[in-house]
């Protein structure tokens, strides 16, 4: 039992810290010894100014699961040009609380709450994506748009009017 690890508010407060220290206000805290393993689970602590550029993951083995154990996560899921096909709000206690995102959809994540820290499982090993699975419509991570991309996307979950952000919605640069 040396391995057991239980997931508990000093963990979560730990991997909080370690994204708010960290230049890209995320942090990951994996249980899966080597990146070489078949089964990836990890927490992913994220603040609401981290940037996570729209991908999918192509492999027919990479889909992935997405539970949000603290805060609020935006899930954003996009047709291949770029434009909103869906968004889900997760919340513990909410309406809904998890995704299971299936390979080849485009999506990203966007932290609605300071230490927001959410479960993610998905098969292993890593593989870096490749460019063609980055959403190409949409600007890199470091890029001059990148924060007014994040904004847009934090802005898919505002108080808005539900037809402000229809499903066709599409981010215009600038």
């Amino acid at each position: 039992m040396s391995d057991l690890q239980i997931i508990d508010r000093d963990l979560l407060d730990h991997v909080s810290r370690l994204a708010k220290e960290s230049p890209r206000r995320r942090k990951n805290y994996n249980f899966h010894a080597t990146d070489a393993e078949s089964s990836h689970r990890l927490l992913n602590a994220m603040e609401p100014d981290s940037y996570i550029q729209p991908h999918c993951h192509a492999d027919a083995s990479k889909d992935e699961t997405i539970v949000v154990l603290r805060g609020a996560l935006g899930a954003v899921f996009f047709n291949h040009d770029g434009s909103v096909a869906h968004k889900a709000l997760l919340q513990p206690g909410g309406e809904a609380v998890a995704v299971n995102v299936p390979h080849g959809v485009f999506h990203t994540l966007v932290a609605l709450e300071s230490a927001t820290v959410f479960f993610e499982a998905k098969a292993g090993p890593y593989l870096p994506l490749r460019e063609w699975e980055r959403g190409a419509w949409a600007p890199q991570e470091g890029e001059p748009d990148a924060a007014a991309y994040l904004a847009f996307l934090r802005g898919l979950f505002s108080a808005a009017p539900p037809h402000a952000h229809s499903e066709s919605t599409r981010w215009k640069p600038t």
